[in-house]
């Protein structure tokens, strides 16, 4: 008998709330970064427009097959087999580590794109930048781990956990960034490198904390199991390599995004990067609600409750443009005195005020976007969502942020235009595949 509308509300709540709280803390750790490092020098936080987006595009692209743990350990759960559960929980690991240690080896390739995309700028910028990436992408091994655990625990519905970790590790990064990146205690600011080994130390600590929890087994999931890892691997690849492809289109298209940023000069590199931070808090906030769709999505069809699983996903589609269109509006409502938190250059400043209204319009799409494509994952479809990839972040933005913003002039504004029209095309294209599959037509 299906749940009534009021308790799948709830479950989404239970999941949501939590997970949000976590990737605010998880993306809190880059905000407090590109505010100490604005406070270091104007160098070091233009940097991180160079290092942000190759470091979160790699770890993003490698850390796909958490997609595909999500899906399969949150359907094992729902249909009571414990001990499946177990056995891709602990692959995920594995895989995470494997993983982790490629990213290790091709860091010196990394590196390398890094000077190609950092030809406009300065050499004091591309230097911090080199530094940064330097020291996080050796990091990956533990880190990539570590995201395997969490999603793990997240679909079997604990999103709690990851919360309290959260919350510690971030208290840690806070010291460890006034040490490191401004100086303390006979030590001298590093700058971006400072930020580097505390973002490294951080998620690693993350990681070992998750794992911890999954050794006790006192959860919906542990990796405690005598049932081998090798009969899940090809579930495990059959939804985890379209998602790996994906994630590659994607962030191909998001770095030839940024690259076009860089043609604006340090100004607006500068500047984008505030708005990025600021931004962030949606976009996670999005993601929160995009976990507790893939898990509960991931649950409801592994229990064969098909109409609870299409409740679930627009439940927390509702949720989730609530949420990130009051954000958007406060922001606007603020943007004068937020922006300069970030930088007190003027010019700075003022070709952020410039590109805030898209941030607002930007917001409901963004929101409908994250949550149906995460619960489309959660539901196995990874090569549904790779074709909209393609199309709408592969195409569609950079063609249209390089129209508006170089063609037509309009320097960052034209940037957060072709963003936006990415969002708007994705959040349609996905709320069509949801319909097609099913998960629009739940309980109201």
């Amino acid at each position: 008998m299906s749940a009534p509308s009021a308790e799948i509300a709830r479950e989404v709540r239970r999941l949501a709330i939590p997970a949000i709280l976590t990737s605010l803390l998880q993306t809190s750790i880059f905000v407090v970064d590109r505010i100490m490092l604005g406070n270091h020098s104007a160098a070091a936080l233009a940097a991180m427009h160079l290092a942000g987006p190759l470091e979160w595009s790699v770890w993003s692209i490698f850390s796909a097959f958490s997609v595909a743990t999500i899906a399969e350990v949150g359907n094992h759960v729902g249909a009571g087999n414990r001990d499946s559960a177990a056995a891709v929980a602990r692959l995920s690991l594995v895989v995470g580590f494997v993983a982790g240690l490629v990213v290790v080896g091709l860091s010196p390739l990394v590196l390398l794109f890094l000077e190609t995309m950092g030809k406009s700028a300065s050499a004091a910028t591309l230097n911090e930048a080199r530094g940064y990436l330097h020291i996080v992408l050796f990091a990956s091994p533990p880190i990539f781990v570590g995201m395997g655990a969490l999603a793990s625990l997240q679909a079997g519905g604990d999103t709690r956990t990851p919360l309290a970790i959260g919350l510690f590790v971030n208290v840690i990064h806070v010291a460890l960034n006034r040490v490191l990146i401004l100086g303390a205690f006979g030590i001298a600011g590093m700058g971006a490198r400072g930020a580097g080994w505390s973002t490294a130390i951080t998620f690693s600590m993350e990681a070992l904390l998750a794992v911890v929890v999954l050794l006790r087994g006192k959860g919906a999931v542990t990796i405690r199991s005598n049932e081998a890892m090798g009969v899940h691997a090809r579930s495990l690849l059959r939804i985890g390599v379209p998602a790996f492809v994906e994630r590659i289109v994607y962030q191909g298209g998001y770095v030839a995004f940024v690259a076009i940023v860089t043609l604006l000069g340090d100004a607006a590199m500068a500047a984008n990067q505030a708005l990025i931070s600021v931004e962030s808090i949606c976009f996670l906030s999005g993601e929160g609600f995009g976990i507790a769709a893939a898990a509960l999505v991931a649950q409801k069809l592994g229990a064969k409750k098909p109409s609870e699983a299409a409740g679930a996903a627009r439940k927390s589609a509702t949720y989730s443009v609530i949420l990130l269109s009051s954000v958007g509006i406060l922001f606007l409502l603020t943007r004068r005195w937020v922006l300069p938190i970030f930088s007190h250059d003027a010019h700075v400043i003022e070709v952020g005020l410039s590109a805030a209204p898209m941030f607002l319009v930007a917001q409901p799409f963004m929101a409908v976007g994250l949550v149906y494509g995460q619960a489309l994952r959660g539901a196995g479809k990874t090569r549904e969502v790779f074709w909209v990839s393609v199309i709408s972040v592969g195409v569609l933005r950079v063609v249209a942020t390089y129209v508006a913003a170089i063609v037509l002039g309009w320097g960052l504004l034209g940037v957060w235009i072709g963003s936006t029209c990415d969002w708007v095309l994705r959040s349609v294209l996905l709320v069509h595949l949801a319909r097609r599959v099913g998960l629009t037509h739940g309980q109201r």
